[in-house]
């Protein structure tokens, strides 16, 4: 698996789609929602759907957070939905110094 990688400085769109399985999936907002970022320091932030303007819904099932990438090195995030649309969603991407 190849790794993105990113500028220092440069906001990075990092989006997340909900859905309720069946004949066809339908988009469903989780009954709790939220985004947790590990950055290369160890710095864990972590943001709630409907407590921290940084997590925007932008539809039904569907969310982002404009990430400012601020250190060098890789970083983790992780998106975890509870309830009506119960489900976990993981990723990663390095940053470099730029240019």
């Amino acid at each position: 698996m190849t790794v993105p990688a990113y500028d220092l400085g440069d906001t990075r769109r990092l989006s997340a789609a909900f859905t309720v399985a069946g004949n066809s999936p339908t988009a469903t907002d989780p009954t709790t929602l939220t985004f947790e970022m590990r950055e290369p320091d160890g710095t864990v932030t972590t943001y709630v759907e409907g407590t921290d303007a940084e997590l925007v819904r932008d539809s039904t099932g569907n969310f982002h957070v404009d990430w400012l990438i601020a250190q060098i090195g890789k970083h983790y995030y992780r998106w975890l939905g509870t309830g009506a649309a119960a489900e976990a969603d993981t990723g990663e991407f390095e940053a470099w110094p730029g240019k």
